[in-house]
């Protein structure tokens, strides 16, 4: 079998219906054979497709898998002005490239940063907020919690955004710490409220009266006042998108549900009419922050948990590529255009946490633990103020893209650095689809960065990378770190398209003595959609002390619990799936102010005695002691789980029939005085068990790897790379 590099398609062929950017799309080389005639479908046969498709900002990845088969990837770059159009150009690729019908495609999963743009690029709808009376200007004070303690100019730390002050109105209505009912709800002055809001305009209300998550009948006939008189209005109860106690958190995850309810709702139902015009009858699944599927009914629900879509794939595909390779505690960082995303896979289990941020503000809702940072390969470069070179977090993005792309961007980025110090080959970047110019990026290094700074132009380009890395380092620090853990005991895994550029240099920088690369790491968040489970998850505050709790109480709330998840799977046609339910409390110490999630096995003999003593060795690891003082449950949670898969389903690896080293180039790297010439090797015909040393660049068409001096690499025998130190 003989190596073609090709099977380039360019959209722009479909002139008439083409909406894409002008960049070509590509196939990945072992998936073009395949595609071409190497394992053909028998005319008229029935086959099952599960199709991946993870957005990106330059490029939507495309994963295919048929039963039996080698998994097959794509790209084509993303349409920025309507993300859906690129999920739908995806279906016309798909039968182009690779001859799917879409009729035979049986799971069609997504994973979408329209609710994380949204808030980032503030193009939410314009939101209303009812509160109880006094409590208006919740969303607005905040707590006395700030990042930055020596910042001069103080700026808002608080989301007012949202909803500013004529857009938030009160309720007369009082519930007490115990649920009581003091004051009924003042149905006229609901419907003044919402009058007032609906007359300014706004196209969601969020709802957040106090203690509502023990007492949520005023929230429930709030929503059928709005129901009655304005049906057209979306409606958000923080006694359903965050029902358990703190007011002010609860107040602003309420109110970004709110924010984006319109929003995600109107891309579901594009992308589901859409599908079904292409003739998909598969239902559109959707991934959630926490890790799990959901179908686009629920996900239009609970749209504030599609926060961290994207990565959250990322992650999961990142612990089955590590569990794989015999590797079980991992972090994964995963470097687009735009930003890194950085996460901690432990015991083979990506870290979940009952709270994340957003844009700096909290938003409390169960999620991978994913530390996002604006650190990516289209990141510019500049100097601040003081001279000092800084990398971030503005993005050239794909439109105009960096400069070296030639469509009129003239800011120095990370990409263009990588260009010069010679570790991107220009007629092969995104398996030759883009061609890069090097002129182009030697010109904006040299005049933005280089000349200001005194620098040659190779210098001010690892000065670059240097400082992206530092980001980089310190963003895996704040994820291992700060939950007590040694980053040096740790595996690195690098994916996303520009992820094992960095991968040596931010394991030298950490003490990691391993990095693993995995075999489509530039596609690898569209293959974890497919490896995901459907997962739902439903907390309710439960303020009791243990000591003397009876476990039939927690049982009977637990019981309720899975009532409701049983509903939300229900609605995914789960069928006869396994279904496995896992619970977990929040617990602290009486008088404390903030908890910890504990799992909980709650039919367990002694559950609330293992629950106690597993909250004392937690507490431990993370903040240094413990000491066996009363504690208390603050919220109970059950998690709902069918299906997914512990492998990626890529087959056999088998490399390709083709010249395996290219002709070697000069690259520069750090530490040394001069350019070294590095073997450059063609990533899909590294036989198993080949070893090489640095330096060398790996290439292939989802990516670039770079193995510096020092370092060493083997190809383990399911086709991944394995960089050691030493």
């Amino acid at each position: 079998m003989s190596w073609t590099r090709g099977a380039f398609c360019h959209p722009c062929r479909h002139e008439a219906t083409c909406t894409i950017a002008t960049l070509p799309c590509y196939l990945g080389e072992t998936q073009q054979q395949e595609a071409t005639g190497d394992r053909e479908v028998p005319t008229g046969q029935s086959v099952t497709i599960d199709i991946g498709v993870d957005i990106g900002g330059t490029f939507t990845d495309i994963v295919c898998r048929r039963a039996g088969q080698t998994m097959q990837t794509l790209k084509i770059p993303t349409t920025r002005g309507d993300p859906s159009q690129a999920v739908l150009n995806a279906i016309e690729h798909l039968g182009r490239s690779f001859g799917v019908a879409p009729g035979d495609i049986a799971r069609f999963l997504h994973g979408t940063t329209i609710a994380t743009n949204a808030v980032l690029e503030r193009k939410g709808a314009k939101i209303g907020l009812i509160a109880s009376e006094g409590f208006r200007d919740v969303l607005e004070i905040g707590y006395q919690l700030r990042q930055d303690l020596h910042r001069i100019l103080l700026e808002p730390v608080t989301p007012v955004f949202l909803a500013p002050g004529a857009q938030r109105k009160e309720a007369r209505e009082q519930v007490s710490a115990e649920g009581e009912i003091i004051v009924p709800l003042d149905e006229a002055s609901v419907r003044q409220a919402v009058d007032e809001l609906v007359a300014d305009g706004v196209q969601a209300i969020a709802v957040c009266y106090l203690f509502s998550f023990l007492r949520p009948e005023h929230e429930q006939r709030t929503r059928a006042l709005i129901a009655a008189a304005h049906p057209g209005i979306a409606v958000s109860l923080s006694s359903e998108v965050d029902p358990t106690f703190r007011e002010y958190e609860r107040t602003v995850v309420t109110a970004f549900d709110a924010y984006m309810k319109p929003i995600v709702g109107r891309y579901l139902e594009r992308l589901d009419d859409g599908m079904r015009t292409a003739g998909v009858s598969a239902p559109l699944q959707i991934m959630q922050s926490r890790g799990g599927l959901a179908g686009t009914s629920v996900a239009r629900k609970r749209p504030v948990r599609l926060f961290l879509s994207g990565p959250a794939a990322g992650v999961i595909g990142g612990a089955i590529v590590g569990r794989s390779s015999g590797y079980r505690d991992l972090i994964t960082i995963d470097v687009g255009g735009t930003s890194s995303d950085i996460a901690l896979v432990e015991g083979g289990e990506p870290v979940t946490r009952a709270q994340g941020s957003i844009a700096g503000f909290p938003v409390r809702v169960p999620m991978v633990d994913v530390n996002a940072i604006g650190a990516g390969g289209g990141s510019i470069a500049w100097i601040d103020g003081a001279g000092g070179l800084r990398v971030g977090p503005h993005s050239a993005g794909s439109e105009p893209g960096p400069a070296c792309y030639g469509r009129g961007g003239e800011e120095a980025t990370v990409t263009d650095a990588s260009v010069v110090l010679g570790w991107l080959d220009p007629a092969y970047f995104a398996g030759g689809s883009v061609a890069l110019d090097p002129a182009l990026a030697h010109i904006a290094i040299e005049h933005r960065i280089a000349r200001p700074l005194g620098l040659s132009v190779e210098e001010a380009a690892l000065g670059i990378h240097r400082v992206v890395n530092a980001q980089m380092v310190e963003g895996i620090r704040l994820v291992s770190i700060r939950r007590g853990l040694d980053p040096r005991r740790f595996t690195l895994v690098a994916l996303g398209g520009a992820g094992p550029i960095h991968a040596t240099a931010l394991a030298a920088d950490l003490g990691i003595g391993n990095v693993l690369i995995p075999r489509h790491p530039g596609v690898l968040s569209a293959a974890g959609l497919l490896a995901a489970p459907i997962e739902h998850e439903v907390a309710v505050a439960f303020p009791r002390a243990l000591k003397g709790l009876d476990v039939a109480d927690v049982r009977r709330v637990l019981d309720e619990l899975d009532r409701t998840c049983s509903g939300l799977m229900a609605e995914e046609a789960v069928g006869s799936m396994p279904t496995s339910i896992q619970y977990s409390a929040d617990v602290w110490y009486i008088g404390q102010s903030y908890h910890l999630e504990v799992p909980l096995a709650a039919s367990a003999s002694g559950a609330l005695d293992k629950l106690y003593r597993d909250f004392l060795v937690q507490h431990d690891r993370i903040y240094g002691h413990a000491t066996e003082q009363p504690a208390a449950i603050v919220n109970l949670r059950t998690v709902h789980r069918a299906g997914g898969s512990d492998h990626l389903d890529e087959g056999t690896y088998r490399p390709l029939d083709a010249t395996l080293e290219k002709p070697r180039r000069a690259i520069r790297v750090a530490g040394a005085n001069s350019s070294l010439p590095a073997a450059i090797y063609h990533r899909p015909a590294m036989p198993a068990r080949l070893t090489f040393s640095g330096p060398a660049v790996v290439e292939q068409d989802d990516t670039t790897t770079l193995v510096e001096p020092g370092w060493r690499g083997t190809v383990l025998d399911n086709g991944n790379l394995l960089l050691t130190r030493g």
